[in-house]
């Protein structure tokens, strides 16, 4: 790159020697790409099958000490397949399914799959009213709860109105804990029924739905966007076949909750795909990361943002670079530690990409440039962006306006018959996404949320999300549903929260600006604090607290945020009183220069 970060002829040049050896499997890929049209009858339970018969004896799964093989996962899935379609479970129906990271959970989402069902991958993290909400938007015929988090479920069992469970099935751990009343015992119902696929598992295709992801797009509560078998199986063939050129025999490792799409599609469909192993571990621990890896004999792993700036902070060991990671897939490796990090771990190959629950393309790092997510073969633009406004600009004309290289747009991505928006289950939340005449009339094109830098050669990189949700801890925060909660309290008469950024973290850590309701003399923060914690996700409670007499509004009564950002958590800007929720602290201590200093020079390690 040159000195105002663009790609020259000579970092093409060198990354298209990369391309020289895989002359096989892009050829694979673009076979698989063009030939497989969305009414193929394909699906992710028709790849395990032929993976079984191909690979009956290899490992599919590697779970903390033990394995499960493709022969035994297929066996398993069908059985608990068979079990749903006798119990009623319809094509297309849904089954809830929160369980934390296990060789169960897999089974259990593709036997649903090989149903002809979708399976709603909750977050393990939610509870209370968010939970209720996920389950709201997907409707789902049957729940599947592991054992390891029945109180969720348990404790909202009243709150469901009509969403209430007609059947709901246990997924027992590690059995100390009976079947709770009004549960059947999935794995034991299951254990007679056949061991073959079903029948209807042949007319599964791949543009049926597999899976619902939650996220939070970029206004209110979280949305079920649709995964369909078609993405699934393009993620294998893209990632695990071109990029990480995964074999049988090989693992990769996936320390991410498997209700992210980072584990569950991309990581899931590269191993299984490729006859390679899956590595997975039931909660992320960054101490044990390398281990993990050396355990499982692991060639590759998949990463967010945040998991090597984790590995970053341990201090340098002998087992940092004593491992057979050499190559590496995922999404926001930041540009300052990049060289850095793959130096240390000696990590050879970065295949950076970017892509989204709901978006429809997705860009890759296919030449192993460093400090870029990419390139995309679809049609894209990035496109002028009025942050304070949170729309795109439009022209004279009415048509949306394409940057320059070097310059920062919106992403957005052209829709067509082979690369369709399957959206959200909401259907005018999936209409929000899109633009519509955006360069001519009657054309189509989806909204990505974020914004990019051009820089060059048809390659980007990151900058930033927009709009009301911020990434935090590899998590979409919702600013809508952090106010909600917080406004909940009779201490507070309005809050809005919003995403500031810490040097040497990635993403960004939410604060929220709040009036006091009248009458209110002292602000009981080790109360908000629990309250917090008590009905969100630990990544969604704010970092930074500050207290002021009123809030900006725009004429229409929205909270105008963007002094706010720039303001951020700097006592010096405001006689307000600021608070920060320090990393490893149970409490909000005052914000004072002296902190705000330390915080700026990357003293505390969030």
């Amino acid at each position: 790159m040159n000195e105002n970060g663009l790609l020259e002829w000579t970092d093409i040049g060198r990354g298209l020697l990369t391309l020289v050896a895989k002359t096989g499997p892009i050829f694979r890929l673009g076979k698989n790409l063009l030939t497989q049209k969305r009414d193929k009858r394909l699906s992710l339970g028709a790849m395990l099958a032929q993976m079984a018969r191909r690979y009956p004896d290899h490992a599919a799964i590697k779970y903390e000490g033990g394995s499960v093989t493709y022969r035994e996962l297929d066996a398993w899935s069908n059985r608990l397949a068979h079990y749903f379609l006798g119990a009623g479970l319809p094509r297309g129906g849904v089954v809830a399914l929160l369980m934390e990271n296990r060789p169960a959970l897999l089974a259990v989402a593709t036997a649903v799959a090989k149903a002809g069902g979708v399976t709603a991958m909750l977050n393990t993290k939610q509870r209370k009213k968010v939970l209720v909400h996920s389950l709201r938007c997907c409707e789902p015929v049957f729940y599947a709860v592991g054992e390891e988090l029945v109180d969720a479920i348990e404790e909202i069992r009243g709150e469901l109105g009509d969403n209430a469970p007609e059947q709901l099935y246990f997924v027992k751990d590690s059995g100390e804990s009976p079947v709770p009343e009004g549960y059947i015992d999935i794995d034991r119902a299951a254990r007679l029924a056949p061991d073959h696929c079903p029948a209807i598992c042949d007319e599964i295709t791949l543009g049926d739905p597999c899976f619902y992801i939650f996220t939070s797009g970029t206004t209110g509560l979280p949305k079920a966007s649709i995964m369909s078998h078609d993405r699934w199986v393009k993620a294998g063939y893209t990632f695990g076949g071109m990029c990480l050129e995964l074999a049988p025999g090989d693992t990769l490792y996936a320390p991410l909750p498997l209700y992210h799409n980072q584990a569950l599609t991309l990581s899931w469909s590269s191993a299984c795909v490729t006859g390679a192993a899956l590595g997975i571990r039931r909660k992320f621990s960054v101490s044990a990361f390398w281990d993990d890896c050396r355990n499982y004999g692991a060639s590759a792993f998949v990463y967010i943002g945040e998991i090597p700036r984790y590995l970053m902070n341990q201090k340098p060991g002998p087992g940092d670079r004593n491992h057979g990671v050499r190559k590496i897939v995922g999404v926001g490796l930041r540009p300052d530690i990049w060289q850095i990090f793959k130096d240390r771990f000696a990590i050879k190959k970065v295949y950076e990409l970017y892509g989204a629950s709901e978006f429809n393309v997705a860009f890759v790092n296919v030449l192993n440039l460093d400090c870029t997510v990419g390139i995309c073969p679809l049609r894209w633009a990035l496109v002028s962006f009025d942050v304070s406004a949170g729309t795109p600009i439009r022209d004279q004309r009415g048509r949306l306006v394409r940057v320059g290289k070097g310059e920062v747009g919106l992403l957005i991505a052209k829709v067509g018959k082979r690369f369709k928006f399957d959206g959200y289950t909401d259907a005018k939340e999936s209409e929000s996404k899109l633009f519509r005449d955006a360069f001519e009339d009657g054309d189509v094109w989806v909204n990505s949320g974020d914004l990019m830098r051009n820089i060059g050669f048809g390659h980007l990189q990151f900058v930033d999300r927009v709009g009301d949700t911020f990434r935090w801890k590899s998590e979409n925060v919702s600013t809508g549903e952090v106010e909600s909660i917080i406004n909940a309290l009779d201490s507070v008469a309005e809050s809005s929260v919003y995403g500031v950024e810490i040097p040497g973290a990635a993403g960004r850590a939410g604060m929220v600006t709040l009036v006091l309701a009248e009458g209110v003399k002292e602000f009981a923060l080790d109360q908000m604090l629990a309250h917090m914690l008590a009905e969100l996700p630990s990544y969604a409670v704010p970092i930074f607290v500050r207290v002021t007499d009123s809030l900006v509004v725009t004429g229409t009564f929205k909270h105008r945020k963007v002094e706010l950002r720039e303001q951020g958590y700097d006592p010096g800007v405001s006689d307000d009183p600021m608070y920060v929720l320090l990393p490893r602290q149970p409490a909000y201590r005052r914000l004072t220069r002296e902190v705000h200093a330390r915080i700026r020079s990357g003293d505390y390690s969030f």
